[in-house]
């Protein structure tokens, strides 16, 4: 696992130090985190998308032919 460096910086900063932080998160994989009167509220970093790979269950998952029938009286107890 590998560990982030985290840096604390107000609104006003990040807003007039934007693209320099952008910068470290790409150069750095650094953590910005964004503070309003000393309180963490954000954190900048870096964009990972979210890829999945279709068919990776296949085979493994198995599904009756009546999975979408009513449940049975027995099944609720009556």
């Amino acid at each position: 696992m590998m560990e982030f460096e985290m840096q604390f910086v107000n609104i006003h900063d990040a807003k007039t130090n934007l693209s320099k932080y952008l910068d470290q998160i790409k150069k750095d994989k650094e953590v910005i985190v964004i503070c309003k009167n000393g309180d963490p509220i954000a954190q900048l970093t870096e964009y990972k998308p979210n890829i999945r790979k279709l068919g990776t269950l296949e085979g493994k998952i198995e599904i009756s032919e009546d999975f979408n029938e009513p449940l049975s009286d027995e099944f609720w107890g009556e």
